[in-house]
């Protein structure tokens, strides 16, 4: 059988579709965790760049045998080092600043895993694949809850949104409930005020920091006299 026959070819070729295909389901995995969270990169992005990287992983090692010889040397691990630096403009474009807050760290980083996830997966490097998405869900499932149970810094920053009734004096009142529990309130913006669908209703943010309880602050804010919703999350939004 020669080196040419197409038993050997079509035989060559099913480990770089199985390897493409498991990198298309590692990444879709680790995407629909980001997909559920509502992240602003989810099923198909992470997707496609998992995807992408185990493609340009199989054209780097298989693509070019056909011109290889005594005068032509190449280096497949020039393209997997272009992916790594490529995949930064996708995880850059996901993150930004809004005034002190950076949201999208985490997706970017995700993202960055996922191009890994991929890289591995078209290198033939299948158990490194699976570990590693594996670890993805450890951190994002099970690391979660440990860090919302760690003591905050009376330095973190949360953003409480409050939708009040206009006319009331409850922006004064919910101010005071504030720095009655030792926070401090670094920024009131207003988002939204009496729109046709809710008439008298004003809506603002305030941007609070300090060492008294969130859970506290909240419950006071919900049992205060005008008070339609409170909700509150960390500034730096994963």
């Amino acid at each position: 059988m020669t080196p040419f026959s197409p038993v050997v070819s079509a035989v060559a070729w099913w480990q770089p579709a199985v390897d493409l295909a498991l990198a298309l389901v590692l990444s879709a995995a680790i995407g629909l965790e980001r997909e559920i969270r509502q992240k602003s990169a989810g099923l198909r992005t992470h997707t496609l760049v998992g995807f992408g990287a185990a493609l340009f992983m199989l054209v780097s090692k298989h693509g070019f045998s056909d011109i290889l010889g005594d005068s032509v040397v190449l280096d497949p691990s020039r393209v997997a080092a272009q992916i790594v630096s490529g995949i930064g403009f996708i995880g850059g474009g996901l993150i930004f600043v809004r005034r002190d807050a950076v949201k999208g760290l985490t997706t970017a980083a995700a993202v960055w895993l996922t191009a890994g996830v991929g890289m591995a997966a078209g290198a033939g490097l299948w158990l490194l694949a699976v570990l590693a998405t594996a670890g993805n869900f450890v951190v994002m499932l099970g690391l979660t809850p440990l860090a919302a149970r760690l003591p905050r810094s009376k330095h973190a920053q949360s953003r409480l949104r409050l939708s009040y009734a206009d006319g009331r004096g409850v922006l004064r009142r919910a101010l005071a409930e504030c720095t009655g529990l030792r926070f401090v309130v670094d920024e009131v913006s207003l988002e939204q005020r009496g729109t046709s669908q809710e008439a008298g209703t004003v809506t603002v943010t305030l941007l609070i920091h300090g060492p008294g309880s969130i859970a506290d602050l909240t419950s006071r804010l919900a049992e205060t006299e005008g008070v339609l919703t409170v909700a509150c999350a960390d500034a730096e939004h994963l």
